[in-house]
């Protein structure tokens, strides 16, 4: 049922896990043959493995190597095969945190090959994305030299190969590992068909590979300029928000201004909670939503390569995560306080500063550098490394280990939730549903109307005067009751919108919903009272409303769609979805009414970008029956296939300014909207 059309490309070959340490090495003791192994394993238990497509691994070719890497280094990795354990010492010793063992080459050889089938599988439409689940990783090999674990760079071979074979012009990487991949860098810095982004810890050039060249004002080189994007961490500690305001207010508008035709990630889980070398607080279930942002751009395409991750449970968890979104399925409820730390919106501000002159999202948003940031001071009263003894440090690292494993055995129990039978449901006019929804729509019969009247009599009496009011409810809340009560993930009804999305928010509150997001699209005639909090309002109109003040739960934006296209990105990503993830609805209503000035385009993104909410409830209430509308909303709700938005238009300088008024307004109640400090924000 959750499957997405085309299905999903797990591939793993356990030969790579005879990629092993063979002596003693503190730096290097963690990259373990059980990081393949026992994420293998945790994909299994979930039963996520028998879900997924299987595509044999082979090697990646010597041609295909040279692509990104030197004959001469080629030979070094070769000849490594026959070598002893001296010799595989000391040419490991050549290199930067590197251990050569006599499989290590072909290890190499079948993760570059493996990440070659996962392209192929994806850009031929065998299937709609995938994993490659391999060892040795890559993103630190540059041309010429093995590098932190890393012999070849599987992803920027796979970058070279896609636009050989398949003559691609947009190549988007995206690398989400806890280090910089200096190595993917250099290979692609004057390169601009491929935009490489970057985050990472840095702490100011202190963590390795600290390098200057991993801070934000790295743009890329010549022509290139503009497509290298790094954020640095200047702090350990990161968690969701901070990875969230990242994707929207960088990542996310870049991206879908680039227009990638191919998605590949450098998936290091070194960036989640637990990590030794990462030290950052980020749960697996932020992959989840990051992995679902990314299956929205390139009509899908996206090719996930495993990169760094060395706590086992953190590790495997979050592999889990991603490919559970990867097959289809809803997205678990993000957990944290939704407010990024002045550090990571320090950061967040210096990379839109540094990157205002290459694109055009940025155009009008008044993007200034911060010079004095609030963890330069930190780093004077570090304590000295080398006052603990190793074994110390060892100990605590096991402990926290073990902490972190009890934590994430409780917290995966907390936010898993059993994905409903069914994933979309509709009660439209079966004559043309049958034939104009996509397949996997079910059909649900409309409520009878004395079930109707018990319903509305309780507690909407004042809106429900009529009859007829009564006929169209019954669609609406057939629909709404099946979601409530989590028989179906989302569903869809045409119907006037005036009187039954009131009834519909109403209802969602009585049943015991918290906090439920409503997003009004078009004219609205009653405005449903948001005092206490437990409706959340975004009204989205050709023009402001009079009368009406916009208030911490009820905001109103005025915007007409351009006509050359579809500017309503910045809207969504700058305003909409900042405030949605601040309040962390536990259902979502999405509604278009009468005189609509968004076109289809603009919907269809404001409903795949926020199927990642309240475990992707969503309730859509239609009163326009223009089939193409509704075909493109129900193509975006069951997930088969990414609805298309249209040609990215910039934003115009009033609009700009328009959510920049709304972000001023809103940024001390909704945190997620904060994307640069001298706003006074809230030092937290």
């Amino acid at each position: 049922m959750s499957v997405m059309a085309l299905g999903t490309v797990l591939i793993y070959d356990e030969e790579m896990t005879t990629h092993r340490l063979l002596w003693s090495d503190p730096v290097c003791d963690i990259e373990v043959p059980e990081r393949l192994s026992f994420s293998y394993e945790q994909l299994k238990r979930y039963h996520l493995l028998e879900r997924c497509v299987h595509v044999p691994t082979r090697e990646g070719s010597e041609e295909e190597i040279l692509l990104v890497h030197s004959s001469e280094y080629l030979e070094v990795a070769k000849s490594t095969q026959t070598m002893n354990e001296e010799e595989l010492k000391k040419v490991s010793g050549n290199y930067d945190a590197f251990f050569f063992h006599p499989n290590t080459y072909r290890c190499a050889r079948l993760a570059v090959g493996a990440t070659l089938q996962l392209v192929d599988a994806v850009m031929s439409g065998k299937v709609c994305n995938g994993m490659a689940l391999v060892r040795p990783p890559g993103h630190h090999s540059q041309r010429n030299a093995a590098n932190g674990f890393c012999l070849f760079n599987n992803v920027a071979i796979a970058a070279e190969y896609a636009k050989l074979k398949y003559g691609l012009q947009r190549i988007l990487i995206v690398d989400w590992d806890v280090h910089h991949g200096q190595g993917t860098q250099y290979i692609f810095e004057e390169d601009p068909s491929v935009l490489y982004f970057s985050w990472h810890r840095y702490e100011h050039q202190e963590f390795w590979p600290s390098l200057r060249e991993s801070d934000y004002d790295a743009v890329g080189l010549g022509k290139g300029k503009g497509f290298n994007i790094n954020l640095p961490w200047n702090k350990v500690g990161m968690g969701n928000s901070d990875y969230l305001a990242a994707f929207f207010h960088v990542l996310l508008p870049v991206a879908f201004e680039f227009d990638p035709e191919l998605v590949i990630v450098s998936s290091g889980y070194d960036s989640g909670i637990g990590d030794p070398e990462g030290q950052m607080n980020a749960t697996p279930e932020v992959f989840a939503h990051l992995t679902h942002f990314l299956m929205q751009l390139a009509n899908g395409k996206l090719c996930i390569i495993l990169e760094g991750g060395y706590h086992l449970k953190s590790l495997s968890e979050s592999i889990c995560m991603t490919v559970k979104t990867l097959l289809g399925d809803p997205v678990p409820q993000i957990t944290g306080e939704m407010a990024p730390c002045l550090s990571a919106v320090e950061s967040i501000q210096n990379v839109r500063a540094a990157h205002k002159p290459y694109w055009k999202w940025l155009m009008y948003e008044d993007a200034s550098f911060l010079q004095n940031l609030s963890t330069k001071s930190h780093l004077l009263t570090k304590a000295d490394p080398n006052l603990s003894t190793e074994h110390e440090s060892k100990m605590t690292n096991n402990n926290k280990t073990v902490e972190v494993e009890r934590f994430l055995e409780l917290h995966m129990k907390n936010i898993l939730f059993p994905v409903p039978p069914i994933k979309t449901a509709t009660t439209i006019d079966s004559k043309w549903s049958a034939h104009f929804l996509p397949g996997p729509v079910h059909l649900v019969k409309g409520m009878d109307r004395s079930k109707i009247k018990a319903l509305v009599s309780g507690f909407c009496t004042d809106i429900v005067k009529e009859d007829k009011t009564l006929f169209s409810l019954g669609s609406v809340l057939a629909v709404l009751d099946k979601i409530l009560k989590k028989e179906v993930c989302n569903g869809i009804a045409v119907s006037p919108t005036a009187v039954s999305v009131a009834v519909a928010l109403r209802h969602s509150v009585q049943f015991g919903f918290q906090r439920v997001l409503c997003i009004f699209v078009g004219d609205m005639q009653i405005i449903p009272n948001t005092e206490d909090g437990k409706i959340l309002m975004v009204h989205i109109c050709e023009k402001e409303q009079f009368g009406k003040t916009s208030s911490k739960h009820y905001i109103s934006l005025s915007w007409k769609e351009d006509a050359k296209g579809n500017d309503f990105f910045s809207a969504v990503l700058g305003v909409i979805l900042p405030v949605a993830y601040s309040y962390q609805p536990d259902l979502t209503v999405i509604a278009v009414g009468p005189n609509r000035s968004l076109g289809i385009s603009g919907i269809s993104l404001l409903f795949a970008l926020l199927r990642g909410l309240a475990e992707s409830r969503i309730f859509a209430v239609i009163e326009d029956t223009e089939i193409n509308l509704v075909q493109s909303v129900a193509k975006a709700l069951v997930g088969t296939s990414t609805p298309h938005f249209g040609v990215f238009v910039p934003p115009t300088q009033e609009k700009v300014n328009k959510i920049k008024i709304l972000r001023d307004q809103f940024q001390q109640e909704w945190k997620m909207l904060q994307c640069s400090v001298e706003d006074g924000i809230s030092r937290n």
